[in-house]
């Protein structure tokens, strides 16, 4: 998937921050793709309600009205995308950062240049280094042919550091059955529950990130936790790690959340001070939130389209390479590989390793 972002998002001024100063330092109104701060480029937000499959995982309904190729209206609740069938993102190339692919629902067919393969979501996670070059494809299989098929995602984009930003492209699934949670209770019963994705809670430890993932480094702080309090809730954020860690919480669902004694409405994001625990209060209905949390990079950042670089010049080299060796080339006979209706879900890595769930 590809997306742009505000090339001039930097982070708050936290430096004369004090603990009688707001837990809220910045806030912002989310739409699809939402801001983010240094190390992450961009999340996208994708929550489209397709209809029943049509047999052949497109959907059961008339594309009339719809831009196809460049489907992102919305129309009837759901898109297109780049699909001309099967909704999703047919082949298209990345260099020099990560693809963090959260699935809640709905399942996702990845292909890419390396002869890598899978099918995955319902709770998992995929992590793809892009490093050097790889190129890929997500469509959204329709595989539900007697019902709905909701599709709930989050792709976020995670930079890499100059030294790892042409790292051999690698990709890690993190199965839902293995992804660990932490489930906490509040004095009145009512429950927290956090999908620890990146990042220790506590004791809890996350499975492994992919080895040259920013992640990967100790000192990056590194976090990205899935949220959610039943109404009422109540449960405390702990401090982060670091004095330089920059930590965003996301509301997606529910009639928003108290952050420290601060109001933060649905479809509002925020800068909080990490610093020290703050508690969260959900409001009167269940709450969601996306928790991102990390220490800058700190580096310059080139962007333009599927690349991520330092330098304008080191972006002109990644179009160069890729329009004289397709990042190794695509080996499949369509751009927009599935895999059938009846297929679960696994991963086929391109060392030939099989994961099978």
């Amino acid at each position: 998937m590809s997306a742009t972002t505000d090339p001039d998002a930097t982070a708050p001024d936290t430096t004369s921050a004090t603990p009688s100063d707001d837990v809220v330092l910045q806030e912002v109104e989310l739409g699809t793709q939402w801001p983010t701060i240094d190390p992450f480029l961009f999340c996208a937000h994708h929550l489209d309600q397709y209809p029943e499959g049509d047999g052949e995982l497109g959907p059961a309904a008339t594309f009339e009205g719809r831009e196809m190729g460049q489907d992102f209206a919305g129309v009837d609740g759901w898109n297109m995308y780049h699909g001309s069938h099967v909704p999703g993102f047919p082949q298209h190339p990345h260099r020099g950062f990560e693809t963090v692919t959260v699935v809640r629902e709905g399942l996702i067919d990845h292909s890419d240049s390396l002869g890598a393969t899978a099918r995955f979501g319902r709770g998992d996670t995929q992590w793809l280094t892009a490093g050097a070059g790889v190129v890929h494809s997500e469509m959204f299989p329709l595989v539900d042919a007697e019902g709905p098929n909701p599709l709930h995602l989050f792709q976020i984009w995670l930079n890499l550091p100059a030294a790892d930003k042409l790292v051999d492209p690698y990709f890690t699934m993190l199965w839902a059955e293995e992804t660990p949670t932490v489930e906490a209770t509040d004095a009145q019963g009512r429950k927290a529950v956090v999908t620890v994705i990146a990042g220790a809670l506590g004791d809890v430890q996350p499975l492994a990130p992919p080895p040259n993932s920013w992640a990967a480094h100790p000192e990056a702080d590194l976090a990205i936790w899935h949220l959610e309090l039943e109404p009422g809730a109540e449960w405390e954020l702990p401090a982060a790690a670091g004095p330089d860690t920059i930590r965003t919480l996301y509301v997606f669902e529910g009639a928003g959340v108290e952050v420290g004694g601060h109001h933060l409405d649905n479809e509002v994001g925020a800068v909080v001070r990490c610093d020290a625990p703050t508690t969260l209060v959900a409001g009167p209905e269940r709450v969601e939130l996306l928790i991102l949390q990390g220490r800058p990079i700190g580096e310059p950042v080139a962007r333009y389209g599927p690349f991520v670089m330092n330098t304008e010049d080191e972006i002109r080299q990644a179009f160069s390479d890729y329009q004289r060796t397709g990042f190794g080339g695509w080996p499949w006979t369509d751009d927009a590989p599935d895999h059938g209706a009846d297929r679960g879900r696994f991963a086929l890595h391109a060392d030939g390793r099989m994961e099978e769930r």
